[in-house]
């Protein structure tokens, strides 16, 4: 049913729930967890700035660290799973992975955004949720 899982992870308490959670269903359908967090360098556009090459170094390395941990977590509970570093914008880079990956669901964290907060900005949640063609778990 849930053959290949996707859980988008940032190292935020959300998305360690989440992974949970993904690791728990791998556990009862013999499913691949594939973890993958993005690399959003956009975010310095919305400001104006030119990112220092450092920044981008700085994040790359955050998520690479992430996923390392998540994917660690995985294999010590007895599930396949595999890591991946996107960038871009976060629920494109989500949807985009899941659709090459023959992904069969989504499990993401909640980051709790207030309901002003999402007016103005969406949410990654929000938007992965809309436009996915596949189950999506929302963990809080």
């Amino acid at each position: 049913m849930f053959e290949k899982i996707l859980v988008a992870y940032d190292g935020s308490e959300h998305s360690k729930k989440a992974l949970d959670v993904a690791i728990d269903l791998a556990k009862r359908y013999s499913s691949e967890v594939y973890v993958v967090e993005a690399v959003d360098e956009t975010i310095f556009e919305t400001v104006g700035v030119l990112p220092p090459l450092s920044a981008i170094e700085e994040m790359e390395k955050k998520a690479k660290n992430d996923i390392d941990e998540a994917v660690k977590k995985a294999t010590q509970n007895g599930v396949k799973a595999v890591g991946e570093v996107l960038s871009g914008d976060p629920a494109t880079a989500i949807l985009e992975y899941a659709n090459k990956n023959d992904i069969k669901l989504i499990i993401m964290g909640s980051r709790g955004l207030s309901r002003f907060k999402r007016i103005l900005l969406g949410s990654v949640s929000s938007r992965v949720v809309q436009e996915s063609k596949i189950p999506v778990i929302v963990v809080k």
